[in-house]
């Protein structure tokens, strides 16, 4: 009668290419085992204080001592806000990875375009260009970077008679950066038609190059700004801190009822004055 709602198949972190080469999905990233755990264990272990600092000591007698129930409460509670906390903090770590490949990419590609347009207008044809790029950029990058493994996939490629704007439109694809798959698109269009390629790849790379530029501009401005939301978010939680090491009279305040309540709101706030802060200044080009 029911139907089982099908999960979403998750996309693959690598294809395999025309000349059954592995290539990187750049879309997604999934985290190794052992990456998985530490991210975890440590997400947790920072909820778990935090936890515990917040609502350690629930449940003590009329004079104050910590009872079975307190130590009951104290490994559930500080457990549950451990959780709760590498739940929300391992999607973030993961497209913060994410995230940095793709600037490393860019980075990559934009040396590949000034490659290729030094090679093409020096009279090579657009073939040669790119086997000789992939020469030339394995003196900058590892053999392991991206624009390098690109490169050799594309060479592979081209060595099997496989188009070359083909081949530049799967690497757009994958890299989910919209300025390799734009040039892509363009160069597909303009190498059938016999357009002029170096003045594709010179607009391109001028594209990028002022695009970091300005992203670079605007990460310098706001650097101060991140330094202090992240100071500001820090400050409740170590002033609590202090309060409990200094004063334990004062510090049962925090397992009343009426302490348990404030604790919760000044979290939730802490929360989600951060993820505001964080939302503010992820400013895009």
């Amino acid at each position: 009668m029911f139907k089982k709602k099908k999960e979403k198949e998750l996309e693959p972190q690598y294809y395999m290419s025309e000349t059954n080469m592995p290539v990187l999905n750049y879309r997604v990233y999934y985290m190794g085992k052992l990456e998985k755990i530490l991210t975890f264990l440590f997400a947790f272990a920072v909820g778990a204080a935090v936890g515990y600092l917040f609502y350690g000591g629930i449940g003590k007698d009329v004079d104050g001592n910590p009872t079975q129930t307190t130590h009951i409460l104290n490994i559930t509670i500080s457990g549950i806000v451990g959780l709760i906390a590498a739940k929300i903090y391992m999607p973030m770590a993961v497209k913060r990875k994410i995230e940095k490949r793709h600037l490393e990419l860019r980075l990559q590609f934009r040396e590949l375009l000034d490659t290729l347009n030094t090679s093409i207008g020096s009279g090579r044809n657009v073939t040669d260009s790119f086997k000789s790029a992939y020469d030339d950029l394995r003196l900058i990058y590892p053999d392991d970077s991206y624009i390098v493994r690109e490169l050799l996939v594309i060479n592979s490629g081209l060595d099997n008679n496989i188009p070359i704007e083909r081949l530049l439109k799967d690497f757009g694809e994958r890299s989910n950066i919209d300025d390799v798959s734009s040039f892509a698109n363009i160069f597909e269009t303009s190498y059938r038609k016999g357009g002029n390629i170096k003045d594709i790849i010179d607009s391109t790379q001028q594209i990028i190059s002022d695009k970091m530029e300005v992203e670079l501009e605007i990460q310098t401005i706001i650097t101060s700004s991140a330094t202090e939301l992240n100071i500001m978010s820090v400050m409740p939680i170590a002033i609590i801190a202090m309060i409990k090491l200094m004063s334990a009279e004062f510090a049962d305040n925090f397992v009343t009822p009426v302490g348990i309540a404030s604790s919760t709101i000044a979290l939730v706030m802490i929360v989600i004055a951060y993820v505001v802060g964080k939302w503010i200044m992820n400013i895009k080009v």
